[in-house]
């Protein structure tokens, strides 16, 4: 797997190599000789321009190594030249990067920009929607919060834990709205999920201070 990451990371670079040995066989002993080097050469630079090291994005995101992602998604110099699925992907974790800096309009644009080219999974477009209906929060956009986070849920998230989130932040939204029944329905969706995330446990233990005060 290590090797595997290593290629990918500097398959540019083996291909430019593969290249300029294939030239110098192909001078001194023909053009036969040196087809397996132009073949391989040709291999490194279309998959590096067409996938791109994406791949090695994973581990740093597990890890929470958001330097190190950026530094990746960095060195893919022409996303246009990334096929569809891999150049959806690629927006989509840049309008991650750009939240984390609370760039909200970056992270906006970002993200339209993965919905529009088709995301690669149904949960991972629910995840944008949540993603750009939280961008909508921030910007205390409610109407558009609410439409983001209403089609995130009807399309599917990923697990549990993203949907109380989604469920929670209508709570908030119709909390906002004084429309207090339909509030206290949402969080019981949220609450019935039985989320374990500390940070989603501990906004429902937040808001449940404030909802059982309230009528409806």
């Amino acid at each position: 797997m290590k090797i595997y990451n290593l290629i990918i990371k500097y398959r540019l670079w083996l291909g430019l190599v593969l290249l300029a040995v294939g030239i110098a066989v192909n001078v001194y002993a023909g053009f036969w000789p040196a087809f397996v080097l132009y073949f391989g050469a040709l291999l490194c630079i279309v998959t590096h321009f067409l996938f791109g090291p994406m791949r090695l994005i994973q581990e740093h995101m597990e890890n929470g190594d958001i330097e190190g992602a950026e530094k990746v998604l960095n060195a893919i110099w022409a996303p246009g030249l990334l096929i569809k699925p891999v150049r959806s992907v690629y927006y989509y974790l840049r309008s991650n990067l750009a939240l984390f800096k609370q760039d909200f309009d970056k992270a906006e644009g970002l993200m339209k920009k993965s919905l529009a080219l088709g995301m690669p999974m149904k949960e991972s477009e629910g995840a944008a929607y949540f993603q750009l209906g939280s961008i909508a929060m921030q910007k205390n956009n409610f109407k558009q919060a609410e439409e983001y986070i209403r089609r995130a849920i009807r399309t599917g998230l990923p697990d549990k834990e993203n949907t109380a989130a989604a469920y929670l932040q209508m709570c908030q939204i119709y909390i906002t709205k004084r429309e207090f029944r339909a509030a206290k329905d949402f969080f019981r969706k949220a609450k019935d999920l039985k989320p374990t995330t500390p940070q989603v446990v501990d906004q429902i233990k937040q808001i449940e201070k404030y909802i059982s005060r309230i009528p409806g």
